[in-house]
């Protein structure tokens, strides 16, 4: 076959393909063929030919071999583009990226429109693949080779706003490259926009500053970004509450940090940050009551906020809200997630205070959780306080020896540490040895005087440790006392000031006013309460008795605090008010009903309110309970007595006698 032959045969393969007669296409190239084997255009009219008549394999070989032949022409290079391009292709994009890597590098110096089109598609293959630093790397050429061109600013600017578009999943499996690349597509996209300030600069700046949000080694930037915003839209919160949230969570507070939460209250007096920002303010100036109002209003307007919930465990703790104090660090380690980088630090705080609050509820269960928690945290083998914790927690697990060891290996590693002078003295305390517990509280408080826990300690060890030390103003007293100032929420440490007032000082109205404040502190301490109102009633202020056991039962829950109920229910029945009586003494059952003594006070509101029957079943009922209340029994006696059952009355009568020949009630009965 002559080259002018060959020249037809090609010409006529082309008309072949024109007219969709692909298999006639095919007998002309391959006559071609067996001339010439290294013809490159054959070779691409066989990858046409086959592509269309449904032989996929055969059309990829074919402009492979013209490709192989002519790596720099464009006709293989778009065959093999448009063959992958078909939906029936499948696992060929990476393939079909190189073809357009290569057509891109084709196009490049000739068809510059035609090069912009390959690049959309190249992109768009990288955004189906998730390969976000690809995508911005391609989409950053288009944009070059139209800035080349000379394109209007308009035009770039929506190309930017296309590449935040495209870019905008890939902060969740961000890398710092991509994430560059998607910042910088910001900040050119706000430079380029037409009207500013105006509503759709606005959201992107929004849009930007969110983002900036989600990259922690962008703080600076952030900040910068917040600020400009804010000097652009003084009216807008938006920018302020990121600057705000981001203060809370870098955990380091300055003044000009506060003064942005209290512009942001000023501008939005609802704002969760702001009043976030107020609790923390308030938590750093000790008020830790208003620190706990603040903090939990914010929360429920900004919840996912570790740090706020940490500052808010943090407050709680001081005012010894422990069961709360483990809610809020549960909740912060919720909001946590499974955290990388700073948020690393937020998660072993927050560990560490439900690990030391679990340990202050001081129970076997709760101290199991600790030592479990503890567990958790980083380097906990190699932080000696973290150790000193675990100690407490085997202590009150009762895992003496355990505690001890870890006491030792301490004192051994950290003489000079407060905690394990302090473990040290907790064991000794807790059995009793108490001349050893009194050396090591004195020894932790030389490293450590500002801690209240120590000195309550030591005020307990004297105080049990002998009627000497209890009695000695310089001993027990001024501990307790050194211990109150130091944590004026220190519950305990006011309720053994006033077992000091009423049992050694016999000042019954000192002694009243400490055990009121402990019962303030904590209400669950029904052994200050009690305490307060006995108190109360011994100096005839029946008002401050009654004005406590009012508050109390206001709020109990069915079931609970009995002790007030009952205190409530016996001064109405001292005061002839039957009925009331009746009512707290019922409710004092409900928590408690096996006491026979209130069983007895019950049967005899009845009996005072004219309730025979009633007042008969509540007297039996205290017998049964307690067969040794003669009272009672005599009581049930003569009220059968009453009800004219005569024959019941007589053996209960007779019953009494042979237990107490001499009770003249029952003889009289």
């Amino acid at each position: 076959m002559s080259n002018k032959e060959v020249k037809a045969a090609l010409k006529s393969a082309r008309d072949a393909i024109r007219n969709k007669e692909y298999k006639e296409a095919l007998k002309h190239c391959k006559a071609v063929l067996k001339q010439e084997k290294n013809n490159y255009n054959a070779w691409v009219f066989i990858g046409l030919a086959a592509a269309e008549l449904e032989q996929p394999d055969q059309a990829k070989g074919a402009y492979k071999k013209a490709i192989e032949l002519e790596p720099n022409q464009l006709l293989a290079w778009q065959g093999l583009a448009n063959l992958y391009e078909k939906p029936n292709q499948i696992d060929v994009k990476g393939d079909l990226a190189d073809v357009y890597q290569k057509l891109l590098e084709l196009y490049e110096s000739g068809d510059k429109q035609k090069w912009c089109d390959v690049c959309n598609k190249l992109v768009e293959l990288y955004h189906q693949e998730k390969k976000y630093l690809e995508v911005a790397e391609t989409w950053q050429k288009l944009i070059r080779m139209k800035q080349e061109e000379g394109a209007e600013k308009a035009e770039l600017h929506q190309l930017w706003k296309k590449m935040i578009q495209l870019l905008k999943d890939s902060t969740r499996n961000q890398d710092n490259k991509t994430g560059l690349l998607l910042l910088t597509a910001f900040e050119h996209a706000l430079q380029s926009a037409d009207t500013v300030p105006g509503e759709d600069h606005q959201n992107l700046y929004k849009d930007f500053i969110q983002c900036l949000s989600k990259f922690p080694h962008e703080v600076a930037r952030l900040e910068k970004a917040c600020y400009d915003m804010m000097a652009l839209y003084p009216t807008m919160s938006y920018p302020l509450e990121v600057l705000c949230l981001h203060f809370i969570q870098s955990g380091t507070l300055s003044e000009k940090d506060l003064q942005c939460f209290s512009r942001l209250l000023e501008m939005d007096a609802s704002s969760g940050p702001g009043i976030i920002g107020f609790g923390i303010k308030c938590l750093k100036e000790n008020k830790y009551k208003e620190a706990v109002k603040s903090l939990t209003e914010g929360l429920q307007k900004t919840n996912q906020c570790p740090a706020a919930w940490l500052y808010l465990a943090e407050a709680q703790m001081k005012i010894h809200e422990h069961r709360n104090t483990v809610l809020s660090c549960n909740q912060a380690l919720e909001a946590l997630g499974t955290p990388e980088g700073p948020n690393l630090r937020w998660k072993n705080l927050a560990l560490q205070l439900k690990a030391e609050t679990l340990i202050k509820i001081a129970d076997a269960d709760a101290a199991e959780e600790a030592i479990k928690v503890l567990e958790q945290t980083v380097d906990a083998s190699s932080d000696p306080v973290v150790s000193a914790l675990r100690g407490q927690a085997y202590l009150h697990k009762g895992l003496v020896d355990q505690a001890s060891k870890i006491s030792q290996e301490l004192l051994l590693s950290h003489p000079d540490l407060a905690e394990a002078h302090a473990l040290e003295g907790f064991i000794h305390y807790s059995q009793k040895n108490y001349e050893q517990a009194e050396k090591s509280f004195l020894n932790a408080i030389e490293r450590k005087a500002g801690t209240a826990e120590y000195h309550q300690y030591l005020g307990l060890t004297y105080w049990f440790m002998s009627d000497e030390t209890k009695k000695d103003k310089g001993k027990a007293l001024t501990q307790f006392l050194k211990a109150a100032k130091l944590d004026s929420y220190l519950g305990s440490a006011f309720c053994y000031l006033g077992n000091y007032y009423r049992d050694i000082a016999g000042d019954k109205s000192r002694a009243r006013g400490c055990y009121k404040k402990a019962f303030e502190l904590d209400e669950t301490d029904e052994e200050s309460g009690t305490a307060a109102v006995n108190l109360s009633v011994e100096l005839g202020d029946m008002d401050t008795a009654l004005s406590i056991l009012n508050e109390v039962t206001e709020k109990a829950r069915p079931g609970t605090a009995k002790w007030a109920w009952l205190h409530r229910g016996l001064y109405y029945l001292r005061t002839c008010q039957p009925s009331q009586a009746v009512a707290d003494l019922q409710a004092a059952l409900r928590a408690d009903p096996k006491d026979s003594n209130c069983w007895e006070s019950l049967g005899e509101a009845y009996l005072n309110r004219g309730s025979y029957a009633t007042a008969l079943k509540s007297f039996r009922k205290a017998s049964e309970l307690n067969p040794g209340l003669v009272y009672s029994i005599y009581r049930a006696a003569s009220l059968e007595q009453i009800l004219g059952k005569y024959e019941n009355a007589i053996a209960t009568y007779q019953q009494i006698l042979k237990k107490t020949e001499n009770y003249v009630p029952a003889l009289k009965g």
